[in-house]
């Protein structure tokens, strides 16, 4: 078993990742979505997209550019203009979008932001470990892309059916961006559906339990 470094003595530099790195750092949201779309393309058939967090939004992205067969987005990002006034939205995206910082420096994100965002409520062993397995330097230029129009949706436009799954304890997407976020899809002729989970924070890929999310959207697709 390794040790469990407490929460005031872990840094940057422990995990090694304390340098700033340009490569990442350059990645924008319109970048990383034209990447997945180009590599989606040269698929024989259209692929089934799930992304959770950013991840969601670009699987938005992607179904509004007729990539995908379907859609599931886990916790999404909001596309532009969908914000919430909840404390727990804004402190959780601040420090990410990093204004009045470098755009061409990466931000990693600090054990206590780590503790709030994405594993509130958490034993604290257990967001140690994710800390320390997880978190990883990221782009704060694909953070502010998100405010702009690379992040927009046409909700009027056709779609293939999309999932959207939300966590009644997510921090950083709560669950009414998620409601708010399906409500203003308006094509009548396109699915869209809306799974809450009770208990799950933003973390739900690796949270316990997480077998019960992953079995409803499995049971969604094959339906």
């Amino acid at each position: 078993m390794g040790m469990i470094i407490p929460a005031g003595d872990r840094s940057a530099a422990s995990s090694g990742m304390a340098a700033p790195d340009a490569k990442v750092a350059a990645n924008g949201l319109r970048t990383v979505t034209d990447h997945y779309e180009r590599f989606a393309r040269q698929l024989p058939e259209q692929p089934i997209l799930i992304g959770h967090s950013f991840g969601g939004l670009m699987t938005q992205l992607l179904l509004n550019r007729g990539v995908g067969a379907a859609g599931v987005a886990i916790q999404s990002g909001p596309p532009q203009f969908l914000l919430s006034t909840k404390w727990s939205f804004i402190r959780s995206v601040w420090p990410g979008l990093g204004f009045f910082t470098d755009v061409n420096k990466t931000n990693l994100m600090s054990f206590a932001e780590w503790q709030y965002t994405f594993t509130n409520g958490r034993p604290l062993v257990e967001q140690q470990q994710g800390y320390e397995a997880l978190v990883i330097p990221e782009s704060k230029r694909l953070f502010r892309e998100a405010l702009t129009d690379a992040a927009r949706v046409d909700y009027a436009k056709p779609h293939a059916p999309l999932l959207f799954t939300a966590g009644s304890e997510d921090h950083i997407v709560p669950a009414s961006m998620n409601r708010k976020n399906v409500s203003k899809y308006t094509h009548k002729g396109s699915i869209t559906e809306y799974k809450e989970f009770a208990g799950r924070t933003h973390s739900v890929l690796n949270q316990p339990g997480w077998e019960e999310v992953a079995e409803y959207v499995h049971g969604w697709i094959t339906r």
